[in-house]
């Protein structure tokens, strides 16, 4: 018979999420720039300025989506444990509140533009950079942040 005890964390899950998140969507932020019709035209620095911005943006909702699926995971160490309810609640939250943000922010304010070889999701004219952020940089994140927790497993026999 084999027993996992998870052993107390030194740091809240939160602040794991944050720095981990933080460099994968900012790296995203970076290398999908040229997706967008703005940032071709910017100074370096202030395209630097713009993609750390939209990156903050980022982890407001990896935040939010992180504290949903601690809501429908009865806990916030739902990401160690098994099942997949709370990784679903998750990862929905994350890709709505991206799509409606990228939404509003190019169809209705104009707030900024995709540029003409950014794909584009049927129907709500997403982006699809965005999307595979919402998708790939999570995923990884809270890959890594299972093996940040720590187990201790004993086998008794």
């Amino acid at each position: 018979m084999s027993l996992s005890v998870t052993v107390p964390r030194r740091l809240p899950p939160e602040v794991d999420l944050l720095v981990l998140s933080f460099f994968g969507h900012f790296t995203w932020e970076i290398l999908q720039a040229p997706l967008y019709a703005s940032l071709g035209r910017t100074d370096h620095f202030v395209g630097i300025a713009i993609c750390l911005q939209a990156t903050f943006g980022d982890l407001a909702i990896a935040l939010a989506a992180f504290w949903g699926a601690a809501f429908v995971g009865k806990g916030r160490d739902w990401f160690a444990r098994t099942g997949p309810v709370a990784v679903a609640a998750f990862f929905a939250i994350g890709l709505l509140v991206t799509v409606g943000l990228e939404y509003l922010h190019t169809e209705v304010t104009g707030r900024w533009a995709y540029d003409g070889v950014m794909p584009r999701l049927p129907f709500v004219a997403t982006g699809l950079s965005p999307i595979l952020q919402w998708v790939f940089v999570p995923m990884l994140v809270l890959w890594y942040m299972r093996r940040l927790t720590p187990r201790i497993s004993e086998t008794f026999q």
